[in-house]
């Protein structure tokens, strides 16, 4: 691999980054280990000690280390950075360092710079009612909480993308480039235009060891992992070295030497007439040990440049002698006496080595996107809807109407460069492809006559790799932007543990007063589990409504229009807020048209409501039949055409629910109804049929503590699927208009023995529906041909 052979750093200048240098790895360990005499005022006593020790020490010094080059090159270059920090328990390093350039006291006034501040610093970290041990959202600076490894490369792309002038400088540890999400994200590389977008330099740091094991391409050989990462598109520098002199000296050559070739190719691709062939960008590989300038041994056993530095070297300090007087040995051989003053405050030429105000890392708002976030240019929505003369009479093609407005709104903040979709390969399928009129997919590599819609500047960003998908969307809202992810329902679970990570961040950001609120995270899931027929039961899983309604109330919400209009409100809404988790289920497929635009943004604003046109109670049902979903809705109308047609006498309200959220109790979400308007809707005393898009027990979790809960009875996906029809995919889930008319004959006290011939019509309909899809493969013509008259 490629060395820098040079020596960029005068005397004083390599001094002054040992300095800094030492005053984080100082710091870094104050954390780790003190709960008073954050000076050394006084020897160390047991009393000085935390009594749990928690954090990580290993990755430290090497993040240190980058932090202090990167505020070199700043300031010498006066160039907008974002520091992504992907080792996941690196934060006592990062909170090191915003506190040493002061953006950690900017975000938190009262952890001064000064010894009460350091001793608040140290006694905070992985302490009760402090800060967690990983570079989470408390700490400035960060978008990539790092708990979870294998997310930080594809949020550094995610946030560079639209952000021409911003260097993001990604640290990726030894055990996250192990990760299956980490390795896919290499290829981000290949989506990256130098001249709409920012650059990122990755810095894989192979420190040699994870926990307990080596790490794999610390111990692949030279040669290989060269390969390795050309082939990934990356010209790979390599620094090593454990003497910190000679590593600052190769680290200031090789950060020099990967930022004169950024330059070099953003500028030959922004001024070439004709774009030049897709780069190599430069990367570096940092080898340093493990744990570096902490204790070498520990009870005779090597520690340094070992896995047992991985989290506290000295873990008996309260207890044992020896260790106490180690760790004291340790924290002064970083001379703390000259880089900090008798009041605690860093000298003068440790605050002179920080970048100012405006470059800093830790105050830098791209990665505070709120506060450079702006509000989306939308079209009048309502000149997108499609008529309805008569609620059911004609079908439409939701996504289909959907993506004409998208279209528009990519047109409208073209020159913003503020909006992005993306997806794994499914843009087409889904319907949306009108977007296309007004914008590309995003593609630097080769391309052929027959390939369609592709432009380096492609604001649709299509890979096969929903975690890359998801991890540059949520690099891209948290500095700012917007964007939505489209995705087959089944398959957006492969992203269920990224979801539980960026709702994490969202809950924490909502208690932080100098964090901003960023755009949401929007999902729009079709090719759902009631149209995924021809594709069979793999694809076929509603449940990641189930995953996300885990997450807090202030963050979640769940939206199942139940046709284009309806679509096209919750859209326009969902593309308007901050700071949620937005899950749109809504289908592709041809499907009724029940609502006019007016009727239908009165119902998505209601999020719940009676559909007149369908019932006949005059405020006194004898059953409430309700629905959620788009195949539930035309299932309930139908089986309500049914029981009018057959029990004419039968009162029925029909309740459809766009909100799933609103079922809940509004003292546990804050879209949830009263008790009071719950029961005014469902009544607390009739029978309640609820045909339910996904797995049925989530509406009695939402509802359980409802006056009429025994009275609800769910119908949902219960597991049941394969390659059929569409309508034979209800009937296999008992979810069809037949068993829904069933159930209400079996509900219902009044009917009693004098719907017996008519229960039996509809149990024989179940038959022949079995018998003609077995023979013909098509649902029958009743079904196919069946439009809402009553």
């Amino acid at each position: 691999m490629q060395q820098i052979d040079a020596t960029p750093l005068s005397d004083e200048e390599l001094q002054g980054l040992d300095a800094y240098w030492r005053a984080a790895n100082y710091l870094s360990v104050g954390q780790i280990y003190l709960l008073d005499n954050p000076l050394l005022g006084e020897p160390l006593r047991p009393e000085h000690i935390k009594p749990r020790l928690l954090g990580h020490w290993g990755t430290t010094p090497g993040l240190n280390l980058v932090y202090a080059h990167l505020n070199r090159v700043i300031r010498q270059r006066r160039r907008e950075f974002l520091c992504v920090i992907g080792p996941g328990h690196g934060g006592p390093a990062i909170v090191a360092n915003t506190w040493l350039e002061g953006s950690w006291t900017e975000a938190y006034p009262n952890t001064t710079q000064d010894e009460q501040g350091m001793g608040r610093l140290f006694k905070q970290f992985s302490f009760p009612g402090g800060v967690p041990s990983h570079v989470a959202a408390d700490v400035p600076g960060s978008i990539n909480e790092g708990g979870e490894l294998g997310y930080s490369l594809s949020h550094a792309y995610g946030a560079a993308a639209d952000n021409p002038g911003l260097v993001v400088a990604c640290v990726v540890g030894d055990g996250e480039a192990e990760t299956g999400p980490l390795a896919t994200s290499w290829h981000s590389n290949k989506f990256l235009d130098p001249v709409r977008d920012g650059a990122v330099l990755p810095i894989l740091h192979l420190n040699g060891y994870k926990i307990a094991n080596p790490a794999l391409l610390a111990r692949i050989g030279d040669e290989e992992l060269t390969a390795l990462l050309q082939g990934y598109g990356h010209e790979p520098y390599l620094v090593e070295g454990s003497d910190p002199a000679t590593v600052h000296q190769a680290m200031a050559a090789a950060l020099d030497h990967c930022l004169d070739r950024i330059d070099e190719i953003q500028l030959e691709a922004r001024s070439s007439p004709e774009r030049p062939a897709r780069a190599a960008w430069p990367m570096i590989v940092l080898k340093t040990p493990k744990g570096w300038t902490g204790p070498h041994t520990v009870d005779d056993l090597p520690v340094e440049d070992t896995w047992r530095s991985h989290q506290v070297p000295l873990s008996g300090v309260r207890t044992n002698e020896e260790h106490l007087r180690q760790l004291e040995s340790w924290l002064r051989s970083y001379r703390p006496e000259e880089l900090f003053d008798n009041d605690g405050r860093p000298v003068e030429r440790l605050l002179e080595f920080a970048p100012g105000p405006d470059l800093r890392m830790g105050s830098s708002p791209h990665a505070n996107g709120g506060m450079l976030a702006r509000d989306l240019e939308l079209p009048p929505v309502e000149e997108y809807a499609v008529p309805v003369k008569r609620p059911g009479a004609e079908d439409g093609e939701p996504t289909k109407v959907f993506a004409a407005y998208l279209r528009d709104a990519f047109r409208l903040n073209a020159e913003y460069n503020n909006l992005r979709l993306f997806g794994p390969d499914e843009t087409e399928s889904n319907r949306l492809s009108a977007v296309y009129e007004a914008t590309d997919k995003a593609w630097l590599g080769d391309r052929r006559a027959t390939d369609e819609n592709l432009a380096p500047d492609g604001r649709v960003l299509e890979m096969l790799s929903e975690h890359t998908c998801q991890g540059w969307l949520e690099g891209y809202l948290l500095t700012g932007r917007h964007g939505l992810f489209s995705s087959y329902e089944a398959f957006v679970h492969i992203v269920d543990s990224m979801v539980n990570q960026h709702a994490k961040w969202l809950k924490t950001i909502n208690r932080l007063d100098w964090r901003r609120p960023v755009p949401s995270l929007n999902y729009l899931l079709t090719s759902h589990v009631w149209r995924q027929d021809h594709n069979g039961f793999s694809h076929q899983d509603p449940g990641f409504i189930d995953h996300v309604v885990n997450k807090k109330a202030e963050v979640v919400r769940v939206y199942l229009p139940p046709d284009a209009n309806t679509l096209l409100s919750t859209m326009d809404h969902c593309l308007r807020t901050r700071n949620y988790i937005n899950v749109v289920v809504a289908g592709k497929q041809p499907q009724p048209n029940w609502l006019d635009w007016e009727s239908a943004a009165l119902h998505c604003a209601r999020g719940i409501g009676v559909w007149d046109f369908a019932s006949n109670d005059e405020g006194d049902p004898d059953v409430v039949m309700a629905c959620a979903g788009d195949v539930p809705t035309l299932e309930t109308i139908a089986a309500v055409d049914l029981l009018r047609e057959h029990l004419p006498g039968l009162r029925i309200r029909v309740v459809n629910v766009v909100d799933l959220m609103r079922l809940q109790d509004s003292t546990e979400h804050p879209h949830g109804l009263s008790d009071a308007e719950f029961d005014a809707l469902f009544t607390t005393d009739k029978p309640v049929m609820f045909a339910y898009h996904g797995y049925p027990w989530l509406i009695h979790r939402l509802t359980y503590r409802r006056r009429g809960h025994d009275n609800l009875h769910v119908r949902g996906y219960i597991e049941e699927g394969t390659t059929t029809t569409p309508f034979d995919m209800v009937v296999l889930n008992n979810l069809d208009r037949y068993h829904l008319a069933m159930d209400v004959i079996d509900r219902v006290p009044s009917l009693g023995t004098r719907a017996v011939a008519t229960r039996q019509y509809f149990a024989d309909q179940r038959v022949r529906h079995r018998a003609h899809v077995t023979k013909y493969g098509e649902d029958l013509p009743e079904v196919r041909e069946w439009r809402w008259t009553s």
